[in-house]
């Protein structure tokens, strides 16, 4: 079997300041600036009858609202059952980018610029993808990764009956995966698959950061001799799986959160790229249904106690609200495992009054009945797409919703049994095609750690996923279609942010005025008049350019605001919110290898008059600098 394939790359950075970012939750933790950019990394597949289109973003979670635009834009051929979009779970990007209230909570409502674009960025990446479509030769490797996860609820992973506890040994999944696409001797593009957690940035960090999956990205393309190389780093079933290797938010192998991140970046990096793998040879194939997760009747060969069972609308429990202490802490007054006040009012008032709701969702005690509120304000997606894709020998099961290892596992050897496939050759894609929170077997759900309580559709939730892959994976082996099922109606945004005000310059300074410029060691520092970055997104672009002078005094770019070894802050300059100067501050860390010479830094901003540069002075690099 030849396949075609084509890769396509573009920028999807949201909104640089006074953006809530989604994954952590937290109200303060506010984009102040940029690390490094968020991006989508596109992978189109053709077998002659059959296309494929997978697109890896850098986002915290995915909306099925993005996901349904981008499908309105691409070519004919691409459907939702051949489109995977998923996220790499980063907590450090801009939210806002939701049609359910739940994920707009600390952004002030639905964010135009943000979600916008994230949509234009996918199509973007995804046609390049698509025209990009050429012969190729694609290759499947597996190796081991260690010291990059941790599991962070053994408490519960340790429920497990001992077989499912014995596939990881160390109670991580240490499996790492790589697609590489090969076309005239070079490689063109690589998926990798690996799971840990994209949280080696903390919930105190304010930076824009595709975070540790997003460094062993662009290292990748940065570092590959084959120019033009699209490297992915993609998540499976990470839900108990996190990077802080010491079991605290920030810790682990340093106590630096950027040095982590590269690390934890680079360990993935390395392994993935050491992978080579057989030429594969096989179909594609694709099927989707859409699932209301709400009122699934699973059958005994699915729930484990040879009894038929429901799950119930969904509902977040007490320790939803603890967060996941090892990567950041949630809400004061929750914890992981018992909450006295909530297990009480579940277990002797409202299960007694309910006792199908209490068969689904007991021993949780219920904190938020989001099924409920969803009748009024849209809170959380109760209709998902489950989809299950063939790549030659690889499958891809696509799942809205963080899943644990073991999880995972049943997930894989559902459709492993089925299929007659390799377990190491089914993958569970995470993060995919809308969002659900999480999925933990009914032995850790009964833990009720914060995985547990963030099992929205309860106890019975995986064995109702494992029933409905089993359909996919049994009409992919027939060769049958399977029905639609009834897609989540996504209502407009209730509501919208609109920011107010104006920028000012600094009084007696005009917009890019240099106020400061220091060098300290190997780190330059550049303050700006600035204005606010939401005035124009630069998507594609860049607020910050290092530049150095060449040959005939013409000026190379050799950093910019995608750069690991920059940054980019912004800030208000005065008091309160309607301070209406700003502050940009620029930072360079000179890397061991910049070559000698004379560089400047730039910065680039807008106002609503149109833009303007600010330009330092020039200042010299030496080679021991």
């Amino acid at each position: 079997m030849s396949y075609l394939a084509g890769c396509g790359i573009a920028d999807i950075t949201g909104e640089a300041a006074e953006c809530g970012m989604l994954g952590y939750g937290k109200a303060e933790q506010q984009t102040s600036g940029i690390h490094t950019r968020l991006h989508a990394r596109a992978f189109a597949f053709a077998d002659g009858e059959r296309r494929l289109l997978l697109v890896v973003c850098e986002l915290p979670l995915m909306s099925a609202g993005v996901v349904r635009d981008v499908l309105s834009r691409l070519p004919d051929g691409y459907t939702e059952a051949n489109v995977m979009i998923t996220a790499t779970h980063t907590h450090c990007g801009p939210g806002g980018y939701f049609h359910h209230a739940l994920y707009n909570s600390n952004t002030g409502g639905f964010r135009e610029q943000t979600y916008t674009a994230i949509v234009d960025g996918i199509v973007e990446a995804a046609l390049a993808a698509h025209a990009a479509l050429a012969p190729a030769t694609l290759r499947l490797a597996h190796g081991e990764l260690l010291k990059a996860s941790v599991n962070r609820s053994e408490r519960a992973f340790s429920r497990n009956p001992a077989a499912d506890r014995a596939c990881f040994p160390d109670a991580v999944d240490p499996q790492t995966t790589l697609l590489r696409i090969e076309r005239d001797g070079r490689t063109a593009g690589a998926v990798n698959w690996f799971a840990t957690h994209n949280t080696s940035m903390t919930n105190t960090n304010t930076l824009i950061s595709a975070d540790n999956k997003g460094y062993a990205a662009s290292h990748w393309e940065r570092s590959a001799e084959d120019t033009g190389l699209v490297a992915a780093f993609a998540q499976t079933n990470a839900g108990d799986m996190s990077p802080n290797l010491n079991l605290r938010p920030g810790s682990g192998p340093t106590e630096d959160e950027f040095e982590n991140t590269r690390i934890i970046g680079s360990r993935q990096y390395e392994a993935a790229a050491a992978l080579d793998g057989d030429e594969i040879s096989g179909g594609l194939d694709s099927r989707l249904t859409h699932v209301n997760l709400s009122a699934v009747t699973v059958r005994p060969e699915f729930t484990g106690d040879g009894r038929t069972h429901r799950t119930s609308g969904p509902v977040a429990g007490a320790a939803a609200f603890a967060g996941a202490w090892v990567d950041g802490p949630g809400f004061r007054g929750f914890r992981p495992g018992r909450n006295l006040l909530w297990d009480t009012l579940s277990q002797q008032v409202v299960y007694p009054l309910a006792p199908r709701l209490r068969d689904a969702q007991a021993p949780k005690g219920m904190c938020l009945p989001a099924g409920p509120v969803n009748r009024v304000l849209p809170m959380v997606q109760e209709r998902l797409p489950v989809q299950l894709l063939r790549i030659g020998p690889l499958y891809l099961v696509g799942i809205p919703a963080e899943v644990t290892i073991v999880a995972g596992l049943r997930l894989r050897r559902t459709v492993a049994e089925i299929v007659g496939a390799d377990l190491a050759n089914v993958l569970v894609a995470g993060y995919s095609n809308a969002y659900a929170h999480y999925v933990t077997t009914p032995e850790e759900y009964d833990a009720q750690e914060y995985e547990g309580g963030s099992t929205l559709f309860g106890r019975w939730e995986l064995p109702a996923l494992c029933q409905s892959v089993a359909g996919l994976a049994e009409a992919m082996r027939d060769g049958r279609r399977v029905a639609r099922g009834t897609p989540e109606r996504i209502r407009p945004p209730r509501f919208r942010y609109r920011r107010r005000g104006h920028d000012a310059p600094h009084p007696g300074r005009a917009f890019g005025d240099v106020l400061t410029f220091a060098r300290t060691g190997s780190l330059v520092t550049a303050r700006f008049v600035g204005a606010h970055p939401g005035n124009d997104l630069h998507r594609g672009g860049t607020f910050l350019a290092v530049e150095r002078m060449g040959s005939g005094g013409v000026w190379t770019v050799v950093a910019d605001d995608g750069d690991w070894s920059t940054t980019f802050r912004w800030a208000r300059a005065g008091t309160g919110a309607g301070a209406s100067s700003s502050t940009v501050t620029i930072t360079w860390a000179v890397p061991p290898d910049a070559a000698a010479g004379t560089y400047r830094v730039r910065y680039f901003g807008d106002t609503a008059a149109g833009p303007f540069t600010g330009t330092t002075a020039p200042f010299d690099v030496g080679r021991s600098t």
